[in-house]
């Protein structure tokens, strides 16, 4: 890694980076800066977590000229939720140099961007679908852009919106710098970059630098229908402070959610079909925690940057390695440990061996939970609820009251009906899930896909003191485990 100071930055961008809390240049940041100052055409290959933002938007601000007012620079991302955060970061990275960055995005009343757009922002970070009804309204004008961004470009090919992205770079001038970044290189990628770049300079981070090690890799092997009651053990055992749980569809997310829901789980679904002011809420809540469990897909998840989040859990397993790497890389952030479980049937297991393989990672085996451990694992969570309590001495005004009921009951009866009523014992509530069998298909290379079963769920619970950490409560099963066996 390099010192920013190495890499010709002015003193305002040094302040702003100084400022972020940003250190050393990653790998791809300190390949990509230079060039691209030098205005060199340039493909990244990286998924989120390897600083790819900051990659591109460090040279970007940079070669913005604040003297001129015109659209300087152009941003062009697959979701809402990730133009929103770019522009953030443009804005930060921007803040000293004093240029300013807007984000354009559907589902947002059109007149209040166009309202922002009188501002005379010098960078448009836009979606492509809101972007295209600005150029038909010449709200936006690209006469004078310098710069366009590709922002992972793979994912707006899966979202259909190539053609829009050649419409709209059609109509940027030809003089001009173009940047591309994408986990995947796909052949549409590759000719939609022959077609509007020239002689790009190619940076590439290799898949062992974005497999973080600090995240606690598992999966454990089961039948379909088994994955909703495995996925509530799961939640009862490890406590999880924040969790997202993937599914393959938005039909999955909403059943997932209701289901959760129905088992006594705080969780809120999010996925493309949710209105902005839905999915902002929904963002909101759980970042402040008001709900612990997102049900997500992996569109919706894109550019999301929430902090604290301990455990993934991969419902359906993802299609493609760099889609296992992005879900995962959701937890085990600033330097903190995280838990990924992938659920995978007998028939998925070769594409687990694939997801392997690329990530150059090997996927711990673990067993199916029982309902006996999610008992004890609630069980452990109301002992250290108690416990925190009583250290924590913010009990005086019952003091009276405990010694009434020890003149009338055996202590350790009272502690004991205590820990019971603190217990979220297992709710095996019935829950209607109605794809659980429905076909699906996993796109694994060197042999022809196969027909897969996939299954749909939700979650939710209360906060309600000091939650134990996994790793606490794995040590607290193991010892009574090696008691069992003596």
């Amino acid at each position: 890694m390099k010192p920013f100071s190495d890499l010709g930055l002015s003193p305002q961008l040094l302040q702003a980076i100084h400022q972020m809390g940003y250190e050393e240049a990653t790998d791809i940041q300190a390949e990509t800066i230079p060039n691209t100052i030098s205005g060199k055409d340039l493909i990244g290959q990286a998924q989120t977590g390897t600083g790819k933002t900051a990659a591109f938007g460090i040279p970007l601000v940079e070669r913005i000229d604040t003297q001129n007012d015109s659209i300087q620079a152009l941003v062009i991302a697959p979701t809402r939720e990730l133009a929103i955060q770019v522009a953030e970061e443009l804005n930060r990275i921007g803040q000293f140099k004093r240029v300013r960055a807007l984000p354009v995005y559907g589902g947002q009343d059109i007149d209040r961007q166009i309202r922002a757009l009188k501002k005379r922002p010098q960078v448009i970070v836009g979606t492509p679908g809101r972007l295209q009804d600005h150029l038909r309204r010449k709200t936006i004008r690209l006469q004078n852009i310098q710069i366009v961004v590709l922002d992972e470009a793979d994912e707006m090919l899966n979202m259909g919106f190539i053609e829009d992205i050649e419409a709209i770079l059609a109509q940027a001038p030809t003089e001009r710098q173009t940047l591309l970044f994408s986990a995947t290189m796909p052949d549409q990628i590759r000719k939609l970059a022959n077609k509007f770049m020239i002689d790009p300079m190619q940076v590439k981070v290799k898949a062992k630098e974005v497999t973080m090690p600090n995240i606690e890799q598992s999966f454990i092997e089961l039948a379909p229908n088994q994955k909703f009651d495995v996925l509530c053990n799961l939640l009862d055992i490890q406590s999880p402070e924040l969790a997202i749980v993937f599914g393959r569809t938005k039909k999955r997310v909403d059943e997932l959610t209701e289901a959760l829901n129905k088992r006594g789980y705080a969780a809120e679904g999010l996925h493309g079909d949710l209105n902005q002011s839905r999915r902002d809420t929904v963002v909101r809540r759980f970042k402040e925690g008001t709900i612990d469990i997102m049900v997500a897909t992996d569109v919706a998840a894109r550019g999301l940057d929430i902090s604290g989040v301990t455990h993934v859990y991969n419902f359906d397993i993802p299609q493609e390695p760099e889609s296992y790497v992005h879900r995962i890389g959701r937890t085990g952030r600033a330097g903190k440990t995280g838990v990924a479980i992938t659920f995978v049937s007998y028939r998925e297991m070769d594409h687990l061996r694939y997801i392997e393989r690329m990530t150059k990672k090997k996927i711990k085996r673990e067993a199916i939970p029982t309902i006996n451990e999610a008992l004890e694992g609630q069980q452990f969570t109301a002992m250290e609820n108690l416990r925190s309590t009583v250290e924590e001495k913010n009990y005086g005004s019952y003091r009276e009251l405990a010694k009434k009921l020890l003149d009338e009951h055996d202590s350790i009866a009272l502690v004991a009906a205590a820990l019971k009523m603190l217990t979220k014992e297992p709710n095996k509530t019935k829950v209607s899930l109605s794809d659980l069998n429905a076909p699906g298909r996993l796109r694994t290379p060197k042999r022809k896909t196969e027909r897969q079963t996939f299954p749909k769920t939700k979650r939710n619970t209360g906060k309600g003191g000091s939650y134990a950490s996994g790793k606490q409560k794995n040590r607290f099963f193991d010892k009574k485990k090696k008691s069992k066996n003596r």
